[in-house]
């Protein structure tokens, strides 16, 4: 009788430590990926399936670039298979996936990009913005998915390279997001986008200015957003501005990055690719910088 092949997990030298990863709630953040996985996409797809297993997040949070360069063109595109499917293959990534759209996909067909629900049921995105909640043991976090594309002139402007940015009512979204922190009540509230509000970044400064512009009036309006967090600029940033009780986190990109330096605020910055590990008890938040080697190199902390 042939024996079925079983896989050696990889060894992680960090792979005691992720017990300490685990919470009430733990979910799994992810954002500039989409390389067919070339690069570290690839390895940190196997690393999150192999943390899975110890931490058992109740879903992975794409927060944009899935796709690069040009998004998807149908709900049949190829680069379905070779930069989702064929990387996040291992059996506890088949989890509730729940996206928003990055720059890249703006590229491409937004609406195929949100609809791929209809193929896959990993996939949960219904809007282009919402929020969902988590409640586990008595503990509650929100976290609200925003489509910040739309939020920032040079893409609504540049209709020839992204033909759906302009279509999208930046105002409702903003009347939106007002409405839905003016009745938040959760524990915790992280808010997520794909862009940065504050960062170190070559990317041109009128991206980051629309979104303070047009964002931190909302964000401040109630006081209980704990964090902004975001993609698009390929490493890791942890920033505080005085008086501001946001910390603001740039994710690194899940297969190549960028190098950082310091800016304005900086607490801790890294070029490493990895992924973060977002963990929410009653008083206690935090989010988990994880490298492709599996380290926790760096932990914003929140406490109540």
């Amino acid at each position: 009788m042939v024996q079925p092949t079983r896989l050696t997990p990889r060894q992680y030298a960090s792979r005691p430590t992720w017990e300490t990863l685990k919470g009430e709630i733990t979910l799994y953040m992810t954002n500039d990926m989409g390389r067919n996985g070339y690069y570290e996409q690839k390895p940190i797809a196997e690393l999150m399936g192999e943390m899975a297993g110890t931490v058992d997040p109740e879903c992975v949070l794409a927060v944009g670039d899935i796709h690069h360069f040009n998004g998807v063109a149908s709900l049949q595109d190829p680069l379905w298979l070779t930069n989702f499917e064929w990387i996040y293959s291992h059996p506890d990534l088949m989890l509730d996936w729940f996206a928003v759209c990055g720059n890249h996909e703006y590229r491409g067909n937004t609406q195929a990009f949100m609809n791929y629900g209809q193929v896959s049921r990993r996939w949960m995105m219904r809007s282009k913005y919402y929020t969902k909640v988590f409640d586990h043991k008595n503990t509650t976090i929100r976290v609200v998915m925003l489509d910040t594309t739309p939020l920032i002139d040079s893409y609504r402007q540049n209709t020839g390279v992204y033909p759906d940015a302009a279509k999208e009512d930046a105002q409702a979204q903003l009347a939106w997001l007002d409405a839905t922190l003016k009745n938040a009540h959760e524990d915790w509230v992280v808010v997520l986008g794909h862009h940065p509000i504050y960062a170190y970044t070559t990317k041109k400064e009128s991206e980051r200015i629309d979104m303070q512009r047009r964002l931190l009036p909302v964000l401040h309006k109630y006081n209980n957003v704990a964090v902004y967090a975001c993609g698009h600029i390929h490493n890791f940033q942890h920033i505080q501005k005085k008086g501001d009780p946001i910390d603001y986190v740039v994710n690194s990109s899940s297969s190549l990055a960028r190098p950082v330096k310091p800016t304005d605020g900086t607490v801790f910055c890294s070029p490493a690719e990895g992924f973060t590990v977002i963990t929410a008890d009653k008083k206690l938040l935090r989010l988990s910088m994880i490298d492709k080697e599996g380290n926790i190199i760096h932990t914003v902390t929140k406490n109540k």
